[in-house]
């Protein structure tokens, strides 16, 4: 059986939370000699609610799970190889600044109307307008490209402002929205319109979201479709914030799916469950940077570095499993593998951050969904910040919290907010550019000329040609501790009843009902 999937952003809580995925790992129970059944329901957890459905309104990881159900990208990229692989469209060119996409014939919405060339190019130029607020504007759309269409030819045609090394990867995230629900955006608040493999039939949030299976789905990630052996009919979305209560959820078979990070990772283990899992970062220290705040002292932030040992943090973390991170872009198939944090880390000066800390109050903000070795870790660093003489008030939250303070109260100082992407060009918005005040999605006000400068000479190379620049331009960032990327691991998502694959995001496609 080939199973493909969109590989995705993700990041822990607000932004893009630690993401299962690839298609390795602890395959008992099941694997290639599971016996696959039709039909029944498959329920998966979430740590939080996912908020306003409208795909390309958020960057939060649960809104990225639940689009994936419903919408579909324009190509996918493989989760083994990162080559990138066909979906809405079969064929791509890109040749300087001009991409040519060229659509599958029959793609129909879940409501019977059919999917066009200019839908396609509508949501390219909606998400390319900055009125329109999109997180995934520079994200997984350059900005300043705009998108022509042939509906006869069935060819979207997207030209860029300057070259976009990464493009083809980037639309591989991009959810393409059907023409009713783009003529009424604020429709998609509470239902889906889209041409992925289900629709949605209930959403209660807080709670849950049912999903239905759309017959006749044949443009899938690398051709898949819903006619496959072992599909389940209905996909359930539930909210559990608590880690404990899922495992145990899915332990008892009540549930089918749930990423664990934390201790009960050992007793999922033990059980011999099915698990797929990937390497990610689940630790990064971001500083709010903007007026008002402490941190937007850099000699503040350079202390509040100096202050940990984050070899240590790393550690206690991950549980003692996994490594101090090495890249921004680290989710598997990382398109620059390498090294741009250990050799820039400033090095840990408690001496030195006495002078600077003493008497500062500050607010750190952390997801309390990440597990409990994350909540250890958070209050290690405090007692290093303490030690050396800050007054740091920690607040475990949950994810629809910590991203209503990231994205609009701004009521922090420090926060960690792992992002987890797979190139290097995605982050762009994130660490550079316009605020949140002026539409862009550079919440922490991070301003560094040497990363971007980087990140213009990055730009223009080829692919991964460029890639030693681009890791040139994120030791920049970590040397000047305007954040610390500090903590990978393998990350699991669990399965009991079903098998799945979960590269970078949840693949629909792929999940077959276990036999009992």
């Amino acid at each position: 059986m080939k199973l493909k999937a969109a590989l995705s952003v993700c990041a822990t809580a607000a932004l893009l939370a630690a993401c299962g995925g690839g298609s390795d790992g602890n395959k008992s129970g099941g694997g290639g000699d599971s016996e696959y059944v039709d039909g029944g329901t498959f329920t998966m957890s979430v740590a939080g609610d996912p908020g306003k459905l409208d795909p390309q309104s958020s960057a939060s990881s649960q809104l990225f799970a639940v689009n994936q159900i419903a919408y579909d990208n324009l190509v996918s990229v493989n989760g083994d190889t990162g080559e990138i692989e066909s979906q809405l469209a079969t064929d791509w060119k890109v040749d300087g600044k001009t991409v040519t996409l060229t659509l599958a014939k029959g793609i129909t919405c879940a409501d019977g109307s059919d999917f066009t060339a200019t839908t396609a190019a509508d949501n390219l130029d909606y998400v390319g307008d900055p009125k329109n607020k999109s997180p995934y504007l520079g994200t997984f759309l350059p900005a300043g490209a705009t998108a022509k269409a042939d509906d006869a030819a069935g060819t979207v045609t997207i030209t860029l402002a300057q070259p976009a090394p990464f493009v083809l990867n980037g639309l591989g995230s991009l959810p393409m929205v059907c023409a009713k629900g783009m003529g009424d955006r604020s429709s998609l608040a509470d239902s889906t319109d889209g041409t992925g493999p289900y629709e949605l039939t209930e959403a209660v949030p807080g709670d849950h979201y049912s999903y239905k299976i759309r017959d006749g789905y044949t443009w899938g990630p690398d051709g898949a479709t819903t006619a496959e052996n072992g599909m389940p009919d209905t996909i359930v979305v539930k909210v559990i914030q608590n880690e404990g209560t899922a495992a145990n959820l899915l332990l008892s078979g009540d549930i089918n799916a749930a990423l664990i990070q934390g201790p009960d990772a050992k007793r999922l283990d033990a059980a011999n469950l099915f698990s797929v899992s990937t390497t990610a970062m689940v630790g990064e220290q971001w500083y709010n940077h903007n007026d008002g705040h402490e941190t937007s002292s850099a000699d503040v932030r350079m202390a509040l570095t100096q202050a940990i040992d984050f070899q240590e943090l790393a550690s206690v973390a991950t549980s003692g499993q996994g490594t101090l991170a090495t890249t921004f872009a680290s989710l598997d198939p990382s398109a620059c593998p390498g090294d741009s944090v250990s050799g820039s880390l400033p090095d840990q000066d408690v001496d030195a951050a006495k002078s600077v800390l003493a008497g500062k109050k500050l607010t750190f903000l952390y997801s309390s969904a990440a597990g409990s070795a994350l909540s250890a870790a958070a209050e290690l660093a405090v007692q290093e910040w303490k030690a050396a003489g800050a007054d740091v008030t920690a607040k475990g939250v949950d994810e629809t919290a910590l991203q209503g303070a990231i994205f609009g109260t701004g009521d922090w100082d420090i926060a960690w907010v792992p992002l987890n992407v797979n190139s290097p060009d995605q982050l762009v918005p994130f660490l550079s550019g316009p605020g949140l005040a002026d539409g862009g999605t550079n919440f922490s006000g991070i301003e560094n000329k040497d990363y971007t400068d980087g990140v213009a000479q990055a730009s223009a190379m080829n692919g991964t040609e460029g890639c030693d620049t681009w890791l040139g331009a994120e030791s920049k960032l970590v040397s000047a501790a305007d954040i610390v990327p500090f903590a990978n691991n393998e990350v699991k998502t669990y399965g009991n009843g079903a098998e799945f694959e979960y590269p970078g995001t949840f693949s629909p496609t792929s999940v077959r009902m276990v036999a009992n």
